[in-house]
């Protein structure tokens, strides 16, 4: 077993007033050369937005983004005929194939907050798709609950790649052991809060574990906690 650690005191971002992000690989303004993803994983961002404010409109092609809603509510609009909102703990996947033009803002009172994650495609070009899922992942379940999987998995959001996405809600009387799909993938170990140990590490909030070189992990908290864990081709 190999991993790498990315503490959060390390994570890159910005501050733009209506905006506030944070990045745990290379985005936008912050580059560094170490932290360009983690096999098919690109993107982390952790988002505050302000009341009505958003992202206008722009464009993407070739990606899988996923969004999770984590507090207040997201209006999402498209060039390709969806628009409706994202309540907290609900989640929206797009897979952006030959480009989609969209349009992401907080139209409440209250702040909203959101992870939006991207996975780069594993075939290029192909027709856009859009889906949301009511979740509810704010409720903090334990266990591993599937968010997003490859394309045909049944009563899933499904995205264009050989990836997995989970949601972990772990504490001191619920270990987890994560066994790999295909063992020649690595896993990417976020917190979202608390505290776990695994590999011999111990990662508190927004610190982040790759693990490759292995095919199950075992995962422990030392307090109630939540984490994504991904699981993602590394070629």
């Amino acid at each position: 077993m190999k991993t790498v650690f990315h503490p959060a005191a390390e994570r890159g971002g910005g501050d733009h007033d209506w905006l506030k992000t944070r990045h745990s690989f290379s985005f936008a303004d912050w580059y560094e050369p170490s932290r360009m993803g983690f096999g098919a994983l690109r993107v982390i961002n952790d988002d505050w937005i302000a009341p009505h404010q958003g992202f206008g409109a722009h464009g993407h092609r070739d990606m899988e983004i996923i969004t999770i809603v984590t507090a207040g509510t997201l209006t999402h609009e498209d060039n390709i005929g969806n628009k409706g909102v994202i309540p907290a703990g609900d989640v929206q996947m797009m897979s952006a194939g030959t480009g989609v033009v969209h349009g992401e803002r907080n139209d409440g009172d209250e702040p909203l907050t959101l992870f939006q994650l991207w996975i780069e495609a594993k075939e290029k070009g192909i027709e856009p798709r859009y889906g949301q899922s009511e979740m509810h992942l704010t409720e903090q379940p334990l266990g591993l609950r599937l968010v997003t999987a490859p394309l045909g998995t049944p009563d899933v959001l499904t995205i264009n790649q050989d990836a997995y996405l989970y949601h972990a809600g772990i504490d001191p009387a619920h270990p987890i052991e994560y066994a790999l799909h295909h063992p020649a993938h690595g896993v990417y170990l976020f917190v979202i809060e608390g505290r776990l140990d695994v590999a011999g590490k111990t990662l508190g909030p927004r610190d982040a574990l790759g693990i490759t070189e292995t095919s199950s992990i075992a995962i422990s908290a030392t307090e109630p906690s939540r984490a994504l864990l991904f699981e993602v081709p590394l070629g």
